[in-house]
């Protein structure tokens, strides 16, 4: 598993998808934060929190995380090379897991920078280091769940198709229904708690309030190893 992943995640790197992702994830957020003049913009919000950063990430990774992921098996399937793959001395669970870490590696590296955001909020705040570190710390770790659920959904779709483009834009679908199309329903079902539930924003925006919850992690977990097990079942009938 170690050397897929390694493999992987220095072929990101050894191409322009690991900097594409970074740049693109930092510019859009930096843009909506601290340049335009809109509802997300931290200086013009009137209190120093990071919560217009953590209502923008999941949709950013909604579009992010399909894209690093939708060449994992798609391109293996096109190339040939799934064949090849196999007879190496590895299990279809250490090449899954191998290529899960190492797209969720990619997506931890381009939240590091992040960070320095509550380095600044904390400069900014009055008095000054007057912020809620709990809430903080959640929404971090929310994100962290939610990055790996996504990533899964990614690895998934990549082994519906050999054309990246269509795992892409299957991998969209999956997580925009799941993250929003259980509150959409519910909306025009007046509320409907239950399907709330079902959805990933809900859990999400739990564990964001800064209290881990372990209902809240065993769905993460549920939903990420349910899509990794049905990878490996496409994966087993290749």
């Amino acid at each position: 598993m170690i050397a897929i992943l390694k493999k992987e995640f220095n072929s990101f790197f050894a191409s322009t998808i690991a900097y594409l992702v970074i740049a693109i994830f930092l510019l859009i957020n930096g843009l909506f934060l601290w340049v335009f003049k809109d509802d997300f913009n931290i200086l013009n919000a009137g209190f120093a929190d990071l919560n217009a950063f953590f209502y923008l990430t999941p949709w950013i990774f909604l579009f992010l995380i399909p894209a690093i992921t939708m060449k994992s098996f798609a391109d293996e399937f096109n190339n040939g090379t799934i064949e090849l793959l196999k007879t190496k001395p590895i299990s279809n669970w250490q090449i899954i897991l191998g290529k899960f870490s190492a797209s969720l590696l990619l997506v931890l590296v381009s939240l590091l920078p992040t960070i320095t955001y509550i380095f600044t909020i904390y400069k900014l705040a009055n008095p000054i280091g007057n912020i809620d570190f709990g809430s903080i710390i959640g929404s971090y770790i929310g994100l962290l769940f939610l990055a790996a659920t996504y990533t899964s959904i990614g690895l998934f779709t990549s082994t519906l198709s050999k054309n990246q483009i269509v795992a892409f834009i299957l991998g969209v679908f999956i997580t925009f229904f799941l993250f929003y199309g259980f509150d959409a329903i519910s909306n025009s079902l007046e509320n409907n708690i239950t399907l709330q539930k079902i959805g990933i924003n809900q859990h999400f925006k739990s564990i964001s309030r800064g209290v881990i919850d372990t209902r809240d992690i065993i769905y993460f977990l549920s939903v990420t190893v349910f899509f990794l097990f049905i990878t490996k079942t496409r994966l087993d009938n290749e």
